[in-house]
């Protein structure tokens, strides 16, 4: 449980400047132990994407995964996921390593899933991607600016392209979708609904509540 501790502490300080950690008390009859929220959501093998990926955000990740695939191979890891996107190298990082990995990973949207957030939440094990009726998921194609001389522009805009390709054919992949409607569907902002999602093939059902309000 301390390496658990550990991890899930790294895994915080990317958010504590912007929010304060909430701290969780565990009483198994004979100990009591604090952990903070991470910590202790990790110890059920759940991980949260809920920060913009950037390469620490996405190291903390990572090694999150990799600690739950030493723990069990076989017991699945939930991904709760509330993304803005981030770093496309950081992101495809995250998704190796959930391909990479023999644990069956199921991935929630919950709030929005955008950019690779939204790749993310299509990378989950085939019928465990789930989107709850509010959110929101969005994808386009990757971007970047580049200054320098005109070679250096030409090889930065080859190399945007060629990740362009990749995520194309990912996002072909984990939805059935052709490469072609794919790149079409991510040549601009595309936003849909949990339903909208649902029917691309980003996720495999839709998680409704009693509270929940149909989608028009």
């Amino acid at each position: 449980m301390n390496t658990i501790l550990t991890i899930a502490r790294t895994f915080s300080r990317s958010t504590t400047a912007r929010v304060g950690i909430p701290f969780v008390v565990d009483n198994d009859g004979k100990t009591e132990r604090v952990y903070d929220i991470y910590s202790r959501l990790l110890k059920d093998r759940i991980v949260c994407v809920m920060n913009p990926i950037d390469d620490y955000f996405a190291a903390a990740v990572i090694a999150q995964l990799l600690f739950l695939q030493s723990e069990s191979g076989k017991t699945p890891i939930n991904m709760y996921i509330n993304c803005p996107g981030g770093s496309v190298t950081a992101g495809l990082g995250i998704y190796d390593t959930m391909q990479h990995i023999s644990a069956p990973v199921a991935t929630w949207c919950i709030g929005q899933a955008s950019s690779m957030g939204s790749l993310l939440l299509t990378a989950g094990t085939k019928n465990m991607r789930v989107s709850l009726p509010n959110a929101r998921i969005m994808v386009h194609q990757p971007s970047g600016g580049a200054h320098g001389t005109a070679a250096d522009i030409l090889i930065r805009a080859e190399e945007i392209n060629r990740l362009r390709r990749r995520i194309n054919e990912i996002y072909s992949m984990h939805t059935g979708q052709t490469v072609q409607t794919i790149d079409q569907a991510l040549d601009r902002d595309r936003f849909m609904s949990a339903l909208e999602a649902k029917e691309f093939g980003l996720v495999d059902r839709v998680e409704t509540h009693s509270g929940s309000v149909p989608d028009a």
